[in-house]
């Protein structure tokens, strides 16, 4: 599981340094990028409603990112990852 979330943070850090605006989109997507691939280790794992619930949790964050117009350029990369990942909330 590990492993999937570090892979993840490396996926999500190429597009987050190249984006333009305030990138709440692109972080946003990550969040569900970063999420399916965890659904997908509990699936694989017979963890179908633990799996669901990951992608609900992002889709709400991805949500709210979007709602509170984040400007993600004034974030750190670690900041951007912690949200990604779910160790961090939307303010």
């Amino acid at each position: 599981m590990k492993f999937h979330a570090i892979a993840a943070l490396a996926i999500i850090a190429a597009p987050l340094a190249a984006c333009g605006g305030k990138g709440d989109d692109t972080l946003g997507d990550n969040v569900e990028t970063v999420a399916e691939n965890k659904a997908d280790a509990l699936e694989a794992v017979g963890n179908e409603a633990g799996a669901e619930a990951v992608e609900e949790k992002a889709e709400d964050t991805s949500e709210a990112i979007d709602d509170a117009d984040i400007n993600t350029q004034s974030m750190t990369e670690g900041e951007k990852a912690a949200v990604a990942n779910g160790t961090a909330t939307v303010q």
